[in-house]
């Protein structure tokens, strides 16, 4: 059959009518869909690239593992020099950790286990958090390595070395992991992870929330089922790539030991493996909520059943939610610490405003782009889900700075809350930005109406033409028919799609929108990063504790003037002793005993004794040497550390007659 051209279609407005021209093969040629304008797929990948930039800037400069427990202290201190063998070494920490076979080992100086090889014993007392190993008896004298290596309770890796001498310094063998552990690719790798997990959190929460509470309708719009499937897909892949990654980023580092299963299986009986297997289970619950969000309630149209199931979607979408933000805090920082019973509530509480906030946004921004349908009041509704949101962001983020930085100098002098500066300030221009798409919401309302009959009388123009299309095709072919139905649905969209952006409210919107995504985007960098850097608060303790217990104390050489009496027949005297160069290792000791006439004295008996009251070190019996008469010597005597040291000075002048003098004195 030999096709005929349809007629020419009536011209409106003046306009040259159009016609469609024939194919050579005798078919109309059809009027090519014009291409879809590309901005909202620059818009995502725009945010996409600003959110990779950010998070490699960031994690560059976090370091191989921040460390969220921190060594506080040690017996024997770091450089220590001890006169005989301690039995065992001891560790304290700021926060509680988890250790196992080989967490704290003693190496001697040529690189041998100096300790028992079992499991370190926890000898914590209250709050304090201390663990430690035994050593073998008869430890030679020499420089002894202590390594260690933990998992802070707050899920992150930490370690450290420090070395001890017994009897003097000596030189050792012992080669240290030059890499921290968590560092790495692997370290990279599974801190990629973690930021991927928290944008997929916020995608998948805050679409179906963002469609639920605000844009009903867009149960049914194909990319905001799209938004959430992806939030949900993205959350998935990151938590199974950490859970396989996890026994290789606290141990190893190396990417073959993904697969071992007896560490997948050590792994499991973690918290933090605990929390990730829970992730993956409540994603299968909101697998089931996602598949009735775009099922069922997309398609109900009974006004009371929909209400009865946005109900129902309401609460077991809450509380999954809820659920999947539980398992971070129970596992980071909300889970140790100061106040941890109250800590974890307002983290989850915190982490699920910034999913419905920020997770709302991209929503909005996508819906903006990309659906014709989505009316003032949706947009309105957000706005109020939002202020809901930053006010509960408000009151956590208040408590969470107090509980995890506590004071100023911490909120200044640490990375954490210089970090906690960045994300108040980009909240704040977040905010600013917020207030300006909130005046193009208002003009959104006000130009509703007249934008809507635009919409209506070109809609009914189309239409007429549309019919009078169809109908013309209908006398030719049934082929031809649908043919230019599809051409005259094309040509409506595209007519659609030119009216509303055209919209100079919409199109404002659209762009404040956008900008505040883009902030969104550096704001979720930022607080991820928060989550891997150490507090400010610990951070703060860990140094003063650390100072404390290494402060050096009065250098240089010590001198000390003591009287005596022993009682007896020329027992009065003046014992005056130098102690040089006054400092932990190695010493000089001299003794000079002076009668009451001021002469030197001998006597029969005088023995010297050093004991470190605070750290339960000594007494350390000195025995010094005559030089000549009044003047004792004792040579290379060894003060292990820095502190308040009392000298014991025992004095016998006779058979019977005996007294023993103290002072005590700082020797740093």
């Amino acid at each position: 059959m030999t096709a005929t051209a349809p007629r020419p279609r009536p011209s409106r407005k003046g306009q040259p009518s159009r016609t469609v021209r024939p194919s050579r093969t005798g078919r109309p040629s059809p009027i090519r869909r014009p291409s879809p304008i590309r901005r909202p797929f620059a818009a995502v990948a725009l945010l996409a690239a600003l959110f990779s930039l950010v998070s490699g800037l960031l994690l560059a400069g976090a370091g191989p593992a921040a460390a969220h427990a921190a060594l506080t202290g040690s017996d024997p201190q770091d450089g220590a020099v001890v006169a005989t063998a301690p039995k065992e070494v001891t560790l304290t920490f700021s926060e509680a950790i988890a250790v196992g076979d080989g967490s704290i080992r003693v190496l001697d100086p040529s690189s041998k286990r100096a300790d028992t090889g079992v499991e370190p014993k926890d000898l914590s007392d209250g709050s304090t958090v201390r663990y430690g190993v035994e050593l073998l008896p008869g430890l030679p004298d020499g420089t002894y390595t202590v390594a260690w290596q933990a998992i802070s309770a707050d899920s992150h890796p930490i370690s450290g070395a420090f070395t001890f001498s017994i009897g003097a310094p000596s030189e050792t063998t012992v080669a240290l992991p030059s890499e921290e552990v968590g560092g790495g690719a692997v370290g990279t790798v599974y801190g990629i992870a973690r930021y991927i997990a928290y944008a997929g959190f916020i995608l998948l929460v805050g679409g179906a929330a963002f469609v639920l509470g605000c844009w009903p309708r867009g149960a049914t719009a194909r990319p905001m089922q799209r938004l959430v499937v992806r939030g949900w897909i993205t959350l998935t892949a990151a938590t199974l790539a950490m859970l396989l990654l996890r026994n290789p980023y606290t141990g190893s580092g190396k990417f073959a030991d993904a697969f071992d299963l007896d560490g997948l299986q050590a792994v499991l009986d973690t918290k933090p493996g605990a929390a990730l297997v829970s992730r993956l289970l409540l994603l299968g619950a909101a697998a089931l909520f996602i598949a009735v969000l775009f099922g069922t309630y997309a398609r109900r149209e009974d006004a009371v059943e929909k209400r009865d199931l946005t109900f129902g979607l309401a609460v077991g979408g809450g509380v999954v939610a809820a659920g999947i933000a539980a398992t971070w805090a129970m596992s980071e920082h909300a889970s140790t610490g100061i106040q941890a019973g109250i800590a974890m509530p307002v983290d989850v509480l915190h982490l699920l405003a910034v999913a419905t906030w920020l997770g709302g946004l991209v929503s909005l921004l996508v819906a903006l782009y990309r659906t014709p349908d989505i009316g003032s009041e949706a947009v309105r509704r957000f706005s109020r889900v939002a202020f809901a949101s930053v006010l509960v962001l408000a009151a956590t983020g208040i408590y969470q700075s107090w509980r995890q930085v506590g004071s100023w100098s911490a909120l200044t002098g640490t990375r954490y809350g210089q970090l906690l500066i960045v994300k108040v300030a980009l909240i704040v221009l977040l905010l600013a930005v917020a207030w300006f798409s909130r005046r193009w919401t208002g003009r959104l309302t006000d130009a509703g109406t007249a934008s809507g009959a635009s919409v209506t009388s070109e809609s009914s123009v189309t239409s007429e033409g549309a019919a009078e299309t169809v109908e013309t095709a209908d006398d030719v072919a049934p082929e031809r028919a649908a043919q230019l139905a599809r051409q005259q649905a094309a040509l409506t969209a595209t007519k659609k799609k030119r009216i509303r952006d055209a919209d100079a409210e919409r199109s404002g919107l659209r762009r404040s929108v956008l900008a505040e995504a883009a902030i969104a985007v550096v704001l979720l960098a930022v607080t991820t990063l928060l989550t891997s850097t150490e507090p400010g608060r610990t951070e703060e303790e860990a140094k003063g504790a650390s100072t404390a217990a290494t402060a050096p104390a009065a250098s240089g050489p010590v001198n000390l003037s003591m009287p005596f009496d022993t009682g007896g027949r020329n027992g009065k005297g003046t014992v005056r002793i130098d102690i040089d160069p006054g400092r932990s290792g190695a010493n000089e000791l001299h003794v000079w005993i002076d009668g009451s006439d001021g002469k030197p004295m001998d006597v029969p008996e005088l023995k010297v004794a050093l004991t470190l009251e605070a750290q339960e070190i000594g007494p350390l019996p000195v025995a010094p040497d005559r030089l000549a008469e009044g003047h004792w010597s004792a040579s290379n005597v060894q003060i292990p550390m820095a502190g308040e040291w009392k000298v014991d000075v025992t004095v016998r002048t006779s058979d019977i007659d005996q007294v023993t003098i103290d002072k005590t004195v700082k020797i740093g």
